[in-house]
């Protein structure tokens, strides 16, 4: 077994989408990035990288290359669950926590969650989303940005 941590922040600006866990949320400001900018499935495959030490997104996924340019966050996911593959492992379970002050995370949890649980192979029971805000403290409670961190459990094949 290894464990792996992800971390990920993005800035939240009017005139994009708001993408979180591989869904689309209405929301009155989006997350800016290179990519999707889903900050959810970021720290989630970060943390499937850092558990195998196969680096970051940011090695295979530099924001510097064009072909990255607004690319779906579930590509790079799924290409983190193949590298993890190659190396012998499995998602054996996963928990996360989103921090940001609005939209409200927690009515579109079970549907990120189903997400999340068909892209990496596992149950839904192995899929946990917490949402929190930051009491209005800081870039994220002026409504800024969004954090989200995850750990995860890597299982030998």
């Amino acid at each position: 077994m290894r464990v792996g941590f992800g971390f990920d922040v993005h800035q939240l600006v009017e005139g994009r989408d708001f993408i979180l866990g591989g869904v689309h949320i209405p929301a009155k400001k989006g997350i800016l990035g290179h990519s999707d900018a889903d900050v959810l499935l970021h720290a989630i495959s970060d943390a499937i990288l850092g558990a195998l030490a196969l680096g970051d997104i940011g090695v295979h996924f530099p924001d510097t290359s064009a072909d990255n340019k607004g690319i779906d966050s579930k590509i790079i996911l799924e290409k983190c669950i193949e590298l993890a593959t190659e190396k012998g492992y499995k998602v054996g379970n996963l928990d996360t926590t989103v921090v940001c002050e609005s939209p409200k995370i927690m009515p579109h949890a079970l549907a990120m969650r189903n997400c999340i649980a068909s892209i990496c192979g596992i149950e839904l029971d192995d899929v946990s989303i917490k949402a929190t805000t930051n009491e209005t403290m800081g870039f994220i409670g002026r409504k800024e940005g969004i954090v989200a961190y995850a750990v995860v459990c890597m299982l030998k094949k």
